[in-house]
């Protein structure tokens, strides 16, 4: 429950993996599917996630506060013996133990990011808007991440134009 809730999150509010692994119970708010991320910077920012993540966590979220001990700790993301909470090297082992276990080579929370950083654009989505859910402070980064999506955008424009077939 909690590597699922852990992927959800990851895939669906493009976070950093030290965001994700820094969340605390105080920073998640179920009532209005959000996050608060810490940031680079110092810079907080409330993410909403979807459905399936807001599913995910609170399945997870439930079991947490049923554990027999009763969990101690404000951090979100426990393992499952113990209270010491799951780092964001603990959070990279379980991403690549998972992916082995399923055959996906070089599985890591950054695919994510940067997928999410496509989607985004590649659904038309506003630039400025993505910096701030995204938490970055430069222009320089939408650029980076969005040349896959622009390359990709113009192939389907291409392909809806028939460019070509009209010589």
């Amino acid at each position: 429950m909690r590597d699922e809730a852990i992927v959800r999150v990851l895939y669906n509010t493009g976070a950093r993996l030290s965001e994700v692994a820094g969340l605390q119970l105080d920073d998640v708010d179920m009532n209005n599917d959000s996050l608060l991320f810490h940031g680079k910077g110092a810079k907080d920012r409330r993410v909403r996630f979807g459905h399936k993540a807001g599913r995910a966590l609170s399945k997870y979220l439930r079991a947490r506060a049923a554990r027999k001990a009763g969990p101690q700790s404000s951090a979100v993301w426990l393992p499952q013996n113990g209270e010491t909470p799951l780092s964001a090297n603990g959070i990279k082992l379980m991403l690549r133990r998972r992916g082995d276990l399923a055959g996906v080579p070089n599985v890591h929370a950054h695919r994510w990011r940067h997928n999410f950083a496509h989607e985004w654009k590649l659904a038309g989505g506003d630039t400025g808007d993505l910096m701030f859910v995204l938490g970055w402070a430069s222009d320089d980064m939408p650029r980076r991440y969005g040349a896959s999506a622009a390359a990709e955008r113009a192939q389907i424009t291409h392909a809806r134009l028939r460019i070509g077939d009209r010589v």
